[in-house]
C-alpha cells in the first residue's frame, strides 16, 4: 500500500493550474499587444518611413496580420505536440516563442540603419509571435479544463481567458507610463523598445510557474491507456472535423470585434478623429476593464445554463453592438454622450 502512494503521480493544486494558466497567456498577450500599440504608433515611422503615413500605417498592420497566419499553424504544431508529448512541455515551449521574438523585435534595427531588411526581420519576429501564441492558447484552455473539478470546467476554462485583458491592460499601461517619463523623440529613438526588452523578465516568472506544475490527468490517464495516436491532427479532423469548422466559424465574431477595437480603433481614433495617445489609450483601457469583468459573468452562466447558450448570448451582443458602432464611433471629447457629465462638458 505505501509503495502504491509513493508511485501515485502528483496532483496539481487548483491555485497552481489557475495561476499557470492565468499568468502564461497574460504574458503572451502582453508580447502580442505591445507589437499591436507599437504597430499603430511607431513602427510606420521607424520601419516604413518612405510611404505616406497612411500607406505605411497599412504596411505597418500587415506585419501585424502576419501573426494571424501564424497562429493556426502554431495550434496544430504545438496541439500536435501537445498530445504526444504532453501539456507542459509544450507549454513552456510556447510561452518561450513568443518571448524569444518578441525580445529580438525589442533590439532590431530600424529601416533608416538596414533599409528593407528592417521590415522583413520584423515580419518574421512577428510570425513568431504568431506561432507562440497559437500554441498558447490552446494549451493553456487544456491545462485549466483537464484540471477541472465536475461542474467547474467553464469557470477554469475562463482563467487563460483573463489574460487577454490582463495583457491589454499591462500593454497600454506600459505605453502609458513611457509617455509620462519621456518626450516623443525620446520614446521614438529607444523608448518603444522597452516593454520588447522588458517583457524577458515577466517570461522567466511564467516558465518558472510552468515548470512547477504536473502533468493533467486526463494526459496521464491517455499514457497508461495506451491513446496516444501519431497524428492527432488527421484524427482530429476525420471523426470531428465539423466540429473544428464550426468552431472556428463562431469564432470569428468574437475576434473581429475584439481587434477592431482594440487595433483599428487606436489607429483610427489617433489620426482621422484626432484623439491624443495617451487619451486614447486611457478610453481603451476602460473598454476592456468591462470586457475582463465579462468573462467570469460569462464562465458562471457557462456553467449554469450551459456554454452553448452563453455563446448564443454573446454572439447576438455583438451583432446588436455591430449596428451601432458607426454612431458610436465619432470625434468628440470622451464625455459628450456621457448624460451623467453632460452638464460639465458641454
Amino acid at each position: 500500500m505505501t509503495s502504491s502512494l509513493l508511485a501515485a503521480p502528483a496532483a496539481n493544486s487548483p491555485r497552481r493550474v489557475l495561476a499557470a494558466s492565468l499568468v502564461g497567456t497574460t504574458i503572451e498577450f502582453f508580447d502580442f499587444y505591445i507589437y499591436a500599440t507599437a504597430a499603430v504608433l511607431v513602427f510606420p515611422q521607424l520601419f516604413f518611413p518612405e510611404s505616406s503615413p497612411q500607406a505605411a500605417l497599412l504596411q505597418s498592420l500587415a506585419t501585424f496580420a502576419v501573426a494571424f497566419i501564424a497562429r493556426p499553424v502554431g495550434s496544430a504544431v504545438f496541439g500536435h505536440y501537445g498530445d504526444r508529448i504532453g501539456r507542459k512541455a509544450t507549454l513552456v515551449a510556447a510561452l518561450l516563442t513568443m518571448g524569444l521574438s518578441t525580445v529580438a523585435i525589442g533590439l532590431l534595427p530600424t529601416y533608416e540603419r538596414i533599409g528593407l531588411i528592417a521590415p522583413l526581420l520584423l515580419a518574421l519576429c512577428r510570425f513568431g509571435q504568431g506561432l507562440g501564441l497559437g500554441g498558447e492558447w490552446g494549451g493553456a484552455v487544456l491545462l485549466a479544463t483537464e484540471n477541472a473539478p465536475p461542474g467547474k470546467r467553464a469557470w477554469y476554462g475562463m482563467f487563460p481567458q483573463l489574460g487577454a485583458p490582463l495583457g491589454f491592460l499591462l500593454s497600454a499601461g506600459t505605453f502609458l507610463l513611457l509617455g509620462e517619463v519621456m518626450d516623443d523623440a525620446a520614446f521614438l529613438a529607444w523608448g518603444w523598445r522597452v516593454p520588447f526588452v522588458a517583457s524577458a523578465l515577466l517570461v522567466i516568472v511564467g516558465l518558472w510557474v510552468r515548470l512547477n506544475i504536473h502533468e493533467t490527468p486526463d494526459f496521464r490517464k491517455a499514457l497508461e491507456n495506451g491513446q496516444r495516436v501519431r497524428l492527432p491532427l488527421r484524427d482530429v479532423l476525420a471523426g470531428h472535423g465539423f466540429a473544428v469548422v464550426a468552431g472556428t466559424l463562431a469564432a470569428f465574431a468574437t475576434f473581429v470585434l475584439f481587434y477592431l477595437m482594440t487595433v483599428f480603433t487606436l489607429g483610427h481614433g489617433t489620426s482621422a478623429l484626432g484623439y491624443a495617445r495617451e487619451e486614447f489609450l486611457l478610453l481603451q483601457m476602460v473598454g476592456i476593464l468591462f470586457f475582463a469583468a465579462g468573462i467570469p459573468l460569462a464562465a458562471l452562466y457557462g456553467d449554469r445554463r450551459g456554454t452553448l447558450k452563453a455563446m448564443l448570448w454573446a454572439t447576438g451582443a455583438i451583432f446588436v453592438f455591430g449596428l451601432l458602432f458607426q454612431p458610436l464611433f465619432q470625434a468628440g471629447h470622451p464625455c459628450r454622450y456621457c448624460c451623467s457629465c453632460r452638464w460639465v462638458c458641454s
